[in-house]
């Protein structure tokens, strides 16, 4: 999953939702040098993407799009669930979702000096762009693919998968609605155990 669904899925703890949000740019065992929620919050990221890449829905997402982007569907994916959570929003949140991704950004500016030095960097883009916002557009989410794509430098052509999302955006939909109810019950469940 993407940055909002990792978000999301921290639920009300502050210092879970941070470490969730970070957690890629935690390596190994240094999750150990954060405060107690905050790597609860790493963990729980992993145990998220470990559940979500082997799970049968998304693969099957992915293998829509894996003749065209190979190994990059499973993170084209990732992106397209997020914009169904965005698009979506008001199905599993009562907070609008410009309020929630505002009240995010001061959590993060708020706690910047815990924040690895990627996401310290990355962080003033993300904010003036608005991106938890812009997935709910398929706009937004060709400006996080175009991203992706020059991270890659043009290897993936995931700019590119907008073509596939809105050509089997039905499809992509259900996909996601049917995993992430799963993905929540997952969640919920590695959340008492932490």
């Amino acid at each position: 999953m993407n940055f909002l669904a990792h978000i999301y899925l921290s639920g009300e703890d502050p210092e879970l939702k941070i470490g969730n949000f970070i957690a890629d740019s935690v390596k190994g065992k240094k999750y150990l040098e954060y405060p107690e929620q905050i790597s609860k919050g790493i963990i729980l990221h992993r145990k998220i993407d470990s559940y979500t890449d082997t799970h049968p829905i998304v693969k099957q997402s992915a293998q829509r799009l894996y003749p065209k982007y190979g190994r990059y569907s499973p993170v084209i994916v990732d992106i397209f669930y997020d914009h169904f959570l965005a698009a979506r929003w008001g199905e599993y949140s009562e907070i609008p979702l410009e309020t929630y991704t505002l009240q995010f950004y001061e959590l993060l500016q708020n706690n910047y000096d815990i924040l690895p030095k990627k996401v310290q960097n990355f962080l003033p883009y993300m904010i003036g762009d608005n991106w938890l916002l812009s997935y709910a557009s398929i706009s937004g989410i060709g400006s996080v693919l175009s991203g992706m794509n020059r991270r890659t430098k043009n290897r993936s052509k995931m700019n590119l998968a907008v073509v596939e999302l809105e050509a089997y955006y039905a499809d992509f939909d259900q996909e996601f609605q049917a995993f992430f109810k799963e993905l929540e019950l997952f969640t919920k469940n590695e959340m008492k155990t932490l």
